[in-house]
């Protein structure tokens, strides 16, 4: 099994979720991406708490790419200092992580 990570970041909108999600996959830098929203997120921005509505973005795709990746969500994304996490994918489906690994960029 390679070096697996799910990638998250939110976003403030619906619209801008789907364009970050299309063009992860559409690069191949992500066999997969999901849309999660609306959620309510509370955090520290600037010295005060803010609360926002806002969507997540689940991207499936390899360790390797997180770079390139990062970057491409980092050129859509309007959020100043936008939230881009990688999380190792420790186990999983091998009939799953073969077709992943088909679907991304060699």
């Amino acid at each position: 099994m390679g070096d697996y990570v799910q990638v998250v970041t939110a976003v403030g909108n619906e619209e801008e979720a789907e364009k970050i999600s299309q063009m992860v996959v559409e690069k191949r830098l992500a066999g997969c991406a999901q849309v999660i929203g609306p959620i309510t997120s509370f955090y520290w921005w600037k010295g005060k708490i803010e609360r926002a509505e806002e969507w997540l973005c689940f991207i499936k795709s390899r360790a390797d790419l997180y770079q390139e990746l990062e970057s491409t969500i980092r050129q859509v994304h309007s959020y100043e200092n936008p939230e881009v996490l990688a999380i190792p994918i420790i186990n999983g489906s091998k009939r799953y992580f073969a077709w992943l690994e088909s679907e991304l960029k060699k």
